[in-house]
């Protein structure tokens, strides 16, 4: 068997498109490598699964290069997201589906054990309960629910309900969600309020973020820390850094308190420079000591 990781990290990556202000340009996203990258500079052994076409493995060379172990499906296409971002200040955006590289399968998963298998779901229909169920036998789970939230209208990717998440959710030890998919998924739009009815559901951790900060309900408490980035230049990408360095963290056995207060930490540096965070860890730490 080959040998055991910190986490595996099992999503699709995004051969995307940002228009800011209309201005446009091409960028590579998806929680895999944005989340990867993240847990790979915190020292983690990584495993990436990620499902694309086989003329765009270079996609996956920064993964590669960092240090993680790749376990790549090809199929017939790479998906793709146009994310439109009409004021580069506000946090709104509007998402268009531009590829699509199929529903992971139970098939698609490499036997590799794991301290953590985190699902970083980005797009409809990328994952299904199946695979949940799949994953979920190996060991704990970690779930960015973006993706379970996501329905296509047309083309475009509105976040509204998840008709599968009263099977899904008692199946998640770590959730993600951000304050729309909360109150999309709960009809509770006080964030601590839905926070609490997902853990009704199951989950032990709940990662909620928004414009403002990080909120996290862990056993039963709340942990809140804030973003305080000087420019939003690194926008995208947001929930998946905050969300791995949380994780990453736990990991290293971070009580949720400390993991909260770094992952507010780090995400407000990579709020402000495009691209995933890529260090270095002393910045974090200058940022935490920060009143």
């Amino acid at each position: 068997m080959t040998s055991s990781f910190d986490a595996v990290a099992i999503g699709h990556l995004d051969k995307g498109r940002i228009v800011v202000g209309g201005n446009a340009s091409e960028a590579l996203g998806g929680a895999v490598y944005y989340g990867g990258m993240v847990l790979l500079a915190l020292g983690l052994r990584v495993a990436v699964v990620t499902r694309l076409a086989k003329e765009d493995t270079r996609l996956l060379d920064e993964l590669r290069a960092s240090g993680a172990a790749l376990f790549p499906v090809f199929t017939d296409g790479t998906t793709g997201i146009e994310n439109i971002l009409p004021d580069p200040r506000a946090d709104t955006r509007r998402c268009y589906r531009r590829g699509f590289a199929g529903t992971f399968r139970p098939e698609d998963l490499p036997e590799i054990p794991a301290r953590l298998y985190y699902l970083g779901t980005i797009i409809t229909d990328e994952i299904d309960l199946a695979f949940l169920q799949a994953v979920a036998e190996r060991g704990p789970v970690a779930l960015d629910a973006q993706g379970c939230l996501r329905q296509l209208v047309g083309d475009e990717l509105v976040t509204d309900g998840w008709p599968w998440a009263d099977q899904g959710l008692p199946l998640v030890r770590y959730l993600k969600v951000d304050d729309r998919e909360a109150a999309a998924l709960t009809g509770q739009k006080d964030p601590r309020r839905a926070a609490e009815a997902i853990a009704e559901h199951g989950p032990q951790e709940i990662v909620l973020t928004r414009k403002e900060g990080v909120l996290v309900l862990a056993d039963g408490r709340f942990h809140e820390a804030p973003f305080r980035p000087r420019t939003l230049a690194g926008r995208t990408g947001r929930g998946d850094t905050c969300f791995s360095a949380y994780l990453g963290r736990r990991l290293l056995g971070d009580s949720p308190e400390t993991a909260t207060r770094f992952a507010a930490a780090l995400t407000t540096i990579k709020l402000e420079r495009p691209g995933p965070f890529r260090g270095p860890l002393d910045e974090v730490r200058m940022r935490i000591a920060k009143p």
